[in-house]
């Protein structure tokens, strides 16, 4: 998308919002106090206990602050998680559709995904029962994502109870990747919820975190995670020192202003994209003439759209796949940015994501380019 002229940016998972003065007012803060050295490589002390005191508070999890990594973004905090606990050959149920750098990350580990489907008449969310019969004797964990990237399904408790005892059961850890925490709109049941809040399983989930949602930073990579165990913990603090040392020294003095100042900045966001979630839908049902449709989300910021199963590009060189034909038609010529579903896993062949957090111009003029080239596409069709 960068080699697009004036394009409308609805590929990235990023929102439009500046960061809360309390962030931008600590980083300067931290300039101005020459805090530009090495830190200890789990992170600063205050940003530490301001975290656990969160995870407590917030999530509900008993964490302690020696529980506690600061990473690199959500991406590093989930290689961390991985390379620490995974063995070359150690299997992982994965969600599909995912967020790919997940299985990325286990991949690097060397271990193996396993697909579990998530289904779009659940609400995209999993059927326990079909995740119990991918479980061997290989299986070493379970990833879940709620809210979901890129789907923007949520789990409800009952969900969360399911997965919980299916671990217990078998003996399993749990990834649970809550980026989007905070992003969970009226219309969901029962709001977030993380797993390692219920009874017993802390001990058995490694809960991963990050600024760059709930806070509008999402280029100052700033993340988090908690692990109880001793051992794992040990073996991913190394993955952590070797490959950063540690996070930046002042963007992690950022992340202690914002825990510290006002969090009516993180509802403020929440509301506006909920309203932005509403216009987006909204204008698909008026201006994509029924080429995509689905049910708005009840978390995240993303559109994971149904494509008309009868669609066809109408570029000479359209790729089979029907989300990368979808792609390159909004691309090539609307200039709108989208990710095709199938980027995410099989299950989403025939689907294509866009990000609603950008601004509400942004927003509207996407759908007002994609009215013209549907109902262009239309025409064609009928003449």
């Amino acid at each position: 998308m960068y080699a697009v002229d004036k394009p409308y940016r609805l590929d990235q998972g990023d929102v439009s919002f500046d960061a809360p003065d309390s962030v931008k007012d600590a980083l300067l803060r931290g300039v101005a106090e020459n805090r530009t050295h090495y830190v200890q490589t789990t992170g600063i002390p205050r940003l530490l206990e301001l975290l656990a005191i969160k995870m407590r508070e917030k999530n509900g999890i008993p964490v302690e602050k020696d529980d506690v990594m600061v990473t690199t973004g959500g991406i590093h905090g989930m290689f961390v998680a991985c390379n620490g606990l995974l063995e070359p050959g150690d299997e992982v149920l994965v969600p599909d559709p995912a967020w790919p750098p997940a299985p990325g990350s286990m991949l690097a580990a060397r271990a193996v995904p396993i697909p579990y489907p998530l289904h779009a008449s659940r609400g995209w969310r999993p059927d326990v029962e079909e995740m119990a019969r991918l479980i061997t004797p290989k299986t070493r964990a379970i990833y879940v994502n709620s809210p979901s990237n890129p789907t923007g399904g949520v789990l409800t408790r009952a969900d969360l109870e399911a997965i919980a005892a299916l671990a217990r059961e078998r003996d399993l850890w749990v990834f649970s990747d809550e980026a989007y925490e905070d992003v969970v709109f009226d219309d969901a049941p029962g709001g977030h919820i993380s797993i390692a809040s219920l009874p017993g399983m802390y001990r058995r989930t490694i809960p991963i975190y990050t600024f760059s949602k709930t806070y509008a930073v999402t280029g100052l990579r700033l993340a988090y995670l908690a692990i109880q165990d001793r051992v794992i913990r040990e073996r991913m603090r190394k993955v952590l020192f070797y490959t950063v040392s540690n996070t930046s020294s002042l963007i992690q003095f950022g992340g202690v202003g914002a825990l510290e100042g006002s969090q009516a900045v993180v509802e403020t966001f929440r509301q506006e994209l909920q309203q932005r979630r509403d216009l987006f839908y909204a204008g698909i049902r008026e201006s994509a003439a029924g080429v995509l449709s689905g049910t708005p989300p009840v978390g995240a910021f993303y559109a994971f759209l149904k494509i008309d199963p009868s669609w066809t590009s109408p570029l000479a060189d359209a790729p089979a796949s029907q989300s990368w034909a979808m792609a390159e038609y909004l691309i090539k010529r609307g200039r709108i940015g989208c990710v095709p579903g199938v980027d995410f896993g099989t299950v989403g062949e025939g689907y294509i994501r866009f990000c609603f957090a950008r601004d509400r111009a942004e927003l509207t003029g996407a759908l007002g380019e994609m009215r013209t080239l549907f109902a262009l596409a239309s025409h064609q069709t009928s003449t």
